[in-house]
């Protein structure tokens, strides 16, 4: 019986290693979900909260298009209350409450060698992220390759245009997640990967409305 016992108890033990190691290898290499099945996972995971509070924030966004006459079907929302290492930059879908897309997006250095946390500021020539809402403006051939223009709605972000905030893409902003690390700064701009802006690329094209777009912390 004592044998038995010791068998058992170690036969447990191993099983429960295995699940250990499985959850960390799946942290580490990724979720084995397809992209629909890892959008149902963060609905209902450990991102619950934050998910809950984008939603809030698409509930005002959907309004304010309606209003506005934007497009009605989907919205750009930039969570800056989330590490610059995490997907913060949501193509969101009004007409069903979900996320279409995810994608890491740059904060600006506010003209410092490297920032970790955003800071913000409308005052041109300071190299920071403004908040705010804007409007999603014309494709044109940057720097870095394609561009979209971007309009402030609000005070906070009304000098946008002017000081040439756009949304553009850079190729040191990595494809995924980098989190806990910190990804690089822009100068205000919203700044993603080169793959991720061929996605918000196809949104903008195809709308016939503008694409708005909030930036909020």
């Amino acid at each position: 019986m004592h044998l038995k016992y010791m068998l058992k108890t170690t036969a447990r033990i191993f099983l429960v290693l295995l699940l250990i190691i499985a959850a960390m290898a799946a942290n580490y290499f990724g979720y084995p979900f397809s992209k629909a099945e890892h959008i149902a996972y963060y609905k209902s995971g450990n991102e619950r909260i934050e998910l809950e509070r984008l939603n809030g924030y698409a509930a005002k966004a959907r309004d304010f298009c309606k209003k506005k006459n934007y497009n009605t079907q989907t919205c750009f929302l930039i969570d800056m209350s989330l590490p610059s290492g995490k997907n913060r930059f949501f193509v969101y879908d009004l007409q069903h409450d979900s996320i279409l897309n995810a994608g890491l997006v740059a904060h600006g250095s506010c003209n410092y060698n490297f920032l970790r946390e955003p800071k913000f500021s409308n005052t041109p020539g300071c190299g920071c992220t403004a908040e705010g809402k804007y409007k999603v403006g014309y494709k044109y051939k940057g720097r870095f390759g394609n561009a979209f223009k971007l309009y402030g709605l609000d005070s906070s972000n009304s000098n946008a245009f002017k000081r040439n905030i756009v949304l553009h893409s850079y190729s040191m902003v990595p494809e995924k997640e980098t989190w806990p690390m910190p990804i690089c700064n822009s100068l205000g701009c919203a700044m993603v990967s080169n793959k991720y802006l061929t996605i918000l690329e196809k949104q903008v094209d195809k709308s016939k409305k503008p694409i708005f777009l909030w930036i909020f912390e």
